[in-house]
């Protein structure tokens, strides 16, 4: 059974720095690619950044691209998102997610395995 754990949310005011984590089980996703989505209440669901499988390549949303940094290890099974310079727009649950191919698409409909979410809040 695949799952996606997320971790590192939390409360923080505007301009500070906080790092998401995911970690997968169940399955590898070395060659695969894997995305954070979030969404914020009354709102849908929006597209963060994705990574690609083997390329390792990356794609931001214009809204954190600069401050917002996705990253994996493959040694551990683990996604990163390095999130600076937050802003109370950026409040919301983020959710990780994972796909069974390598392209780093934005579109949520692409991804087939989802964590829980976790909740960031920034204050200003």
């Amino acid at each position: 059974q695949v799952q996606l754990v997320e971790s590192g949310g939390g409360l923080v005011q505007a301009g500070d720095s906080l790092r998401l984590s995911c970690a997968a089980s169940g399955r590898t996703f070395h060659y695969s690619a894997m995305g954070w989505f979030r969404q914020a209440p009354g709102k849908e669901r929006e597209f963060v950044a994705a990574i690609g499988g083997s390329s390792g390549n990356t794609v931001y949303a214009d809204s954190v691209k600069g401050r917002f940094t996705i990253s994996r290890d493959n040694a551990k099974n683990t996604v990163y998102l390095q999130m600076n310079s937050l802003k109370p727009e950026d409040t919301a649950v983020y959710y990780c997610a994972g796909r069974d191919f390598p392209a780093a698409l934005t579109g949520p409909d692409r991804f087939n395995y989802w964590g829980q979410g976790t909740q960031v809040t920034v204050s200003s």
